[in-house]
């Protein structure tokens, strides 16, 4: 069970889990702001590999600062536990937007406009996504779409995150 504080951050609520760790609703006590909290799991934390793959996706985010790239703000190890603290979004994925139907074509391509962007702006510099797929796609309607995720990046100059099986490299 992870505690109800991590560092500076107070655990307030779970929004989801995935592969490579659960999203938490998070307050900043330091800033007093909302945020949401990748943690990594306990199981994956005490392995080093995925420690290091994820300080890995954490550093290849923050360095690209883009409207349409979710931010890190931080990231921290503390008592086992492994963090990055990224901003916080109030919408959904594109994957549960599409299980409500089709997008008009307007709004589809306004979506793949953003969508490209982010990801140009990580190819500039040098940070390939590899697993984009509805679900890394985060929309609220009010802003451009965010692209997030980045767990199985590859560095463009070789520095490539380890290959999980089942999955596809796009180099």
């Amino acid at each position: 069970m992870l505690r109800r504080t991590l560092g500076h951050y107070e655990i307030i609520e779970l929004l989801g889990a995935g592969g490579m760790g659960e999203v938490y609703r998070a307050e900043d006590t330091s800033l007093d702001r909302q945020g949401a909290l990748k943690v990594l799991p306990s199981d994956l934390a005490s392995d080093p590999e995925r420690r290091q793959r994820f300080e890995r996706e954490a550093k290849a985010v923050a360095k690209l600062s883009h409207p349409n790239i979710l931010a890190i703000h931080d990231f921290g190890r503390e008592e086992g536990s492994v963090y990055a603290a990224m901003e916080l979004l109030k919408g959904e994925t594109l994957r549960q937007r599409l299980q409500q139907g089709a997008l008009p074509v307007r709004k589809a391509t306004e979506f793949a406009l953003q969508i490209v962007h982010g990801l140009a702006a990580a190819h500039d510099k040098g940070v390939l996504h590899r697993d984009l797929t509805p679900a890394t796609v985060m929309i609220d309607g009010r802003r451009p779409s965010r692209t997030a995720d980045f767990g199985v990046a590859a560095h463009a100059l070789g520095t490539a995150a380890p290959q999980q099986p089942g999955t596809a490299a796009y180099p």
